[in-house]
């Protein structure tokens, strides 16, 4: 919060939390570059939409946005093709690097490319959510993977009364040992001023309570991440729910695009 003095910065996170204060931030400096995004994703939201004809209509929509990385995306996908819930359809969305030749051939697997890169995640999944049809929403990196009971208790939990659900999370270190498990249940107000806990490959939520991911163009210093924010807005008026289960296998990643870590052994930034 630069430019602010240490006592109202003390002040303003005791009332709303680091957090809201710092996306307020966000969307006063680089507001006018969201909405050039906007545009963007919506002329590609039309193109795609008219090369694809018919949109993948399921009771699933699992949405994977990838970048240069062909065989993490393979294995997101096979993942997916291996849930014991088996009426999704899976949506890759290239976000302009071009799609690998060995996507699994499935008929439930569509995949697009992007004119052109727009490094900005939250426009990536926007465009795969609003080219799908389906009464529910995942999201998939592809970089990680689920266990094949993802979907199945994300979804038994949504049928028992919430809106948006989110499961534990397995993170584990590029030479496959375990650095923890992230698991908490919700509580929005420490969520306005704690690291976040929940992270959007644990999601799967009901569309009518589906709001779009931000497109402010964040990069790895920007904070709070499109994850943290996508899920402050959308809990206002949806019922949240946590599932202990560790369904998603999360790959600490030290060349992510999007998130800085702290070496191995350390917690997320």
């Amino acid at each position: 919060m630069a430019g602010v003095t240490a006592p109202v910065r003390k002040l303003l996170r005791r009332a709303f939390g680091v957090w809201p204060v710092m996306e307020w931030r966000n969307r006063l400096t680089m507001g006018r570059r969201g909405a050039a995004f906007t545009r963007f994703e919506d002329a590609e939201v039309a193109r795609l939409a008219t090369e694809l004809g018919a949109p993948p209509t399921a009771a699933i929509a699992c949405i994977i946005p990838t970048y240069k990385r062909p065989q993490g995306v393979v294995a997101s996908v096979n993942s997916i093709l291996a849930q014991e819930r088996q009426d999704f359809v899976v949506v890759v969305v290239d976000d302009g690097a071009g799609l690998p030749p060995d996507l699994p051939k499935d008929p439930r697997v569509f995949a697009v490319s992007l004119s052109r890169n727009s490094a900005v995640l939250g426009l990536v999944r926007n465009v795969g959510i609003r080219l799908s049809r389906s009464d529910y929403v995942a999201f998939l990196d592809d970089d990680n993977t689920w266990t094949p009971q993802h979907l199945s208790l994300a979804v038994q939990a949504i049928d028992d009364g919430a809106d948006l659900v989110y499961t534990a999370v397995r993170r584990r270190r590029q030479d496959g040992t375990e650095l923890d498990v992230l698991s908490k249940s919700f509580d929005r107000r420490r969520f306005a001023d704690e690291t976040s806990w929940v992270d959007a490959n644990s999601i799967v939520l009901r569309r009518s309570a589906l709001l779009p991911f931000s497109r402010l163009p964040r990069t790895k210093m920007t904070f709070p991440k499109e994850d943290w924010e996508f899920v402050w807005r959308v809990s206002r008026r949806a019922r949240v729910a946590h599932v202990t289960t560790p369904t998603v296998e999360y790959l600490v990643n030290m060349e992510s695009f999007y998130t800085t870590w702290t070496p191995p052994g350390g917690e997320a930034v």
